[in-house]
């Protein structure tokens, strides 16, 4: 029997480790916080300024970049995005007059992403509303210490992830 086999054997008779009643909770919690706090941004963008939540991240981010802009793979890089997506991205924020690309200066085969005068003032006018948003939805409702846990919870499960080369 080869290693892969023998292995597959192993797993299916190894029992799961259930999740506890309260992990259960837990998990159903970060869940559905998960798939719900993407649904209030993204509605609160589009009403405000006619974005999805990921058409600003991008703007925030390159409005952060050196004022020659930023190239599209440490675009991609900052924001943890496959390049890919931030290519489509692109695309659809260009199309909108949004951002701007053009060869990269430095040796021509990349491509740097700046904003477009429509694109600062999207993020200027949409930053008020959107960091009114979350200051409301998740610090607000948490004190001083319960934010200080929740970052370092954050942490610990995203570093175990990078260590389980999952992220």
């Amino acid at each position: 029997m080869s290693t892969t086999n023998l292995l597959n054997v192993s797993n299916a008779m190894t029992e799961p480790r259930w999740l506890s009643t309260d992990e259960q909770a837990t998990w159903l919690e970060l869940r559905e916080f998960n798939s719900g706090l993407p649904r209030v941004i993204d509605r609160q963008l589009s009403q405000d300024a006619g974005i999805s939540g990921g058409e600003y991240a991008v703007l925030a981010a390159v409005s952060e970049a050196p004022a020659d802009g930023v190239r599209s793979g440490d675009l991609a890089r900052i924001l943890e995005w496959e390049k890919s997506r931030v290519s489509h991205l692109l695309r659809r924020m260009e199309a909108k007059g949004l951002v701007a690309r053009c060869a990269a200066s430095c040796d021509g085969r990349g491509q740097e992403i700046m904003l477009t005068p429509e694109g600062w003032n999207t993020v200027r006018s949409t930053a008020p509303g959107h960091v009114t948003l979350v200051r409301e939805t998740v610090f607000d409702p948490l004190s001083a210490d319960e934010l200080l846990q929740l970052r370092n919870s954050l942490r610990k499960i995203r570093a175990a992830a990078i260590d389980r080369g999952l992220w």
